[in-house]
């Protein structure tokens, strides 16, 4: 899909601290924005000892939420992205959320993985301010998690996502909002233990710009520039200042610095232990804020998806390289599994965008166990897609992708395709069905083209139909073929042959 002239896009940012709903309208290729919207709801605070979002947590986000929808009723969905970070990646009772959630956004929302966050938060930073001529590095302090992220142009060369946030650090560290100078220390300690693995990778690394995005770093600019202790800049000097005025104050309740809001106030603490440690742990002595953050990086993200080569073939391609794949075979897979779904689109409700490009990137992986080893290796891929690092895949279609994969020889785990997220049960089965025969038809990885295959399927049934005498020409695909239909049959599907 292209999107058109004076088209509306939007970007939902369910953070662990705050909802942020970006909307910007496409004009000469350029996204400009149009409305901003940001509620503190801070489900951090509400994921309880046991990683269970809490009930009046849910109610803070899905009120939050359905003001949101409000605002998107007149958008289709795929003009639409919405994802969840930290928070719900680590909430037990994420699936049972997410179903009301969105019902009451209504639009599908995804959760990223930390690494996909990451790349988002570089991919808005760049979009707002010009690249300098080296390297640049963004840190992006969330509620419950902290991105660290060194690039170059456009490109993400390392990234991090560090388990420490503004909620999180304060809530540990600051309990009560008493601030005083052991808590300090202890959360920049804390801070600068988790910054270490980051800290060495960037080891001898000069950067040219060093860039704050997001709420914290904003916030953090705005107070030393109003209390004159910066010019728009955050400094280490600057924040040094700023810890020992916190310090002296004593509580977070009695903050009264200039340009604080008062919704700030009780995250402020964790967030700048955090910030302060970034800063003793890579060296920096000034930082710029940037406007640009995860809801930019959505939309220039989604823009991308319909302007060029969408970033998850790219990462489909590097995995098929880097894991040493029959590339030929993953095509050749890949066009039948494409040339069967053609064939079954109407009857089998499979006409839309996202089901075949699911289908699309198993048929290119199906293979990638292959890696580890060739016995059970579909249960090889299925880990390696679960646990890999996947650029532009959201969590949900990385489950997805390696459940398909899993199902795509053997036995069918009907319990894993009935959970699919964002897939109905019934469309999950069919895409297996059809992963499984294209698989099956090129077993033998001939390279001469398969003779056109016709395939018809109802609602639980399908019918191949092969060129008179193909068959009796390959018998080994016909025994293939009989199993096949036995292992379906045990699924509920009917596969007949001629």
């Amino acid at each position: 899909m292209v999107y058109q002239e004076n088209e509306l896009l939007a970007a939902v940012d369910l953070g662990s601290n705050s909802f942020h709903m970006l909307i910007s309208r496409l004009v000469h290729g350029e996204l400009r924005v149009v409305n901003r919207l940001r509620e503190r709801v801070r489900i951090a605070a509400g994921l309880d000892a046991d990683r269970y979002l809490t009930e009046e947590a849910q109610e803070r986000a899905l009120g939050c939420l359905e003001r949101f929808g409000e605002q998107l009723s007149n958008l289709p969905n795929d003009r639409v992205r919405a994802v969840g970070t930290n928070t719900l990646r680590r909430a037990r009772n994420r699936r049972s959320f997410l179903r009301r959630a969105e019902k009451v956004l209504g639009n599908p929302i995804d959760v990223i993985s930390g690494q996909e966050e990451a790349r988002l938060v570089y991919v808005g930073v760049a979009s707002e301010m010009p690249p300098p001529p080296g390297k640049r590095f963004v840190v992006d302090i969330g509620g419950g998690s902290t991105e660290c992220i060194l690039g170059e142009a456009g490109e993400v060369e390392t990234a991090e996502s560090l388990y420490m946030g503004c909620v999180s650090f304060t809530q540990r560290y600051f309990p009560g909002g008493a601030i005083d100078r052991r808590s300090f220390r202890e959360a920049r300690i804390a801070a600068r233990l988790k910054l270490q693995g980051f800290e060495s990778k960037i080891a001898g690394v000069e950067c040219q710009e060093y860039l704050g995005s997001s709420g914290t770093a904003i916030a953090i600019a705005g107070i030393l520039a109003a209390a004159g202790w910066s010019d728009g800049e955050i400094t280490l000097d600057g924040l040094k200042k700023l810890r020992k005025d916190m310090i002296e104050t004593g509580s977070v309740d009695d903050l009264d610095l200039p340009g604080l809001k008062s919704d700030r106030k009780p995250v402020l603490p964790g967030g700048v232990a955090i910030l302060t440690g970034v800063f003793e742990s890579l060296g920096i002595e000034r930082m710029q804020p940037s406007p640009g953050a995860l809801r930019e990086g959505l939309l220039m993200d989604l823009l991308q998806r319909s302007e060029s080569e969408d970033v998850r073939e790219r990462t489909i391609r590097k995995l098929a390289r880097t894991f040493q794949l029959d590339q030929a075979q993953c095509e050749r897979v890949a066009a039948t599994a494409q040339h069967l779904l053609d064939q079954t689109k109407a009857g089998w409700t499979l006409d839309d965008t996202r089901a075949e490009q699911l289908l699309r990137w198993a048929a290119w992986l199906h293979e990638v166990g292959m890696a580890i080893a060739h016995s059970s290796y579909h249960k090889h891929g299925q880990y390696l897609l679960e646990n890999v690092d996947m650029a532009g895949f959201s969590n949900d279609e990385q489950v997805t992708l390696a459940t398909l994969v899993r199902a795509h020889r053997k036995k069918i785990p009907r319990d894993l395709i009935e959970e699919l997220p964002h897939v109905r049960p019934k469309q999950g089965l069919r895409l297996c069905v059809l992963l499984r025969l294209a698989v099956l038809l090129h077993r033998t990885r001939g390279v001469r083209p398969l003779a056109d295959v016709a395939l018809k399927a109802s609602k639980s049934s399908v019918a191949l139909t092969f060129a008179e005498g193909w068959l009796d020409q390959h018998p080994l695909t016909r025994a293939d073929l009989e199993t096949e239909a036995k292992v379906l049959s045990g699924a509920g599907i009917t596969l007949s042959f001629e």
